[in-house]
């Protein structure tokens, strides 16, 4: 497919990184130097931003985590989360956390590349997005303690511009409301580090994010 496999070629190449997004609101997190300097050090995790084929297009899957008492409540993401001493690699992380989180075999998906990491400071988190390809897929079975639900977008949708939107949030790290941007998909609200990976994939297949 022509947009995996430019896809797979961008990867390998330079990325745009994440400035052009940030810049839509002001806010700029930690630099990854900064970030990697910290005492103790952020703890690293990876996540998986799958593409597959269903019958009319390719998807991406996203997921909307439950609501609980911590700060990445009801928030909407790419399947993942924190390595493990026993995972090869940040790549093995992403595979196995989202096997675990969709409840979906991985053993055909094929790792294209990974994003630029992404610093989350109220978790202290360092994340890897990994962007994947499988041609087919086995059927769903989210893990309930771990995922609200799952939201298949089409690829299509990802790239359209009238899906970047603003709107007031509360930023806990500025303790104060800020405009943000946002990617409304399905109704949902897409915000913060994943917003972050979203804008630079789009960047990878189809140029700047602003849709100003």
């Amino acid at each position: 497919m022509d947009a995996v496999d430019r896809l797979r070629r961008k990867l390998a190449s330079p990325l745009p990184g994440h400035d052009t997004f940030l810049e839509l609101s002001g806010y700029k997190r930690p630099d990854l130097e900064r970030a990697l300097k910290l005492d103790p050090p952020p703890r690293e995790s990876a996540v998986l931003a799958l593409l597959y084929p269903k019958p009319e297009a390719l998807h991406v899957l996203l997921m909307v985590r439950p609501t609980y008492d911590g700060v990445h409540s009801g928030q909407v993401s790419f399947p993942g989360g924190k390595r493990e001493p026993g995972d090869a690699s940040l790549g093995h992380t992403a595979l196995r956390e989202f096997a675990e989180e969709t409840g979906a075999a991985t053993d055909t998906v094929q790792l294209l590349g990974a994003l630029s990491p992404v610093y989350i400071p109220p978790s202290r988190m360092l994340v890897t997005p990994f962007v994947g390809f499988a041609e087919r897929m086995d059927p769903w079975r989210p893990d309930p303690r771990e995922v609200a639900r799952l939201l298949e977008v089409p690829l299509e949708l990802l790239l359209r511009d009238d899906i970047l939107k603003r709107r007031e949030q509360f930023i806990q790290l500025m303790g104060r409301n800020v405009e943000i941007p946002y990617f409304d998909l399905h109704g949902e609200v897409v915000w913060g580090a994943t917003a972050m990976m979203i804008a630079e994939l789009r960047e990878l297949l189809h140029g700047d994010p602003d849709p100003h």
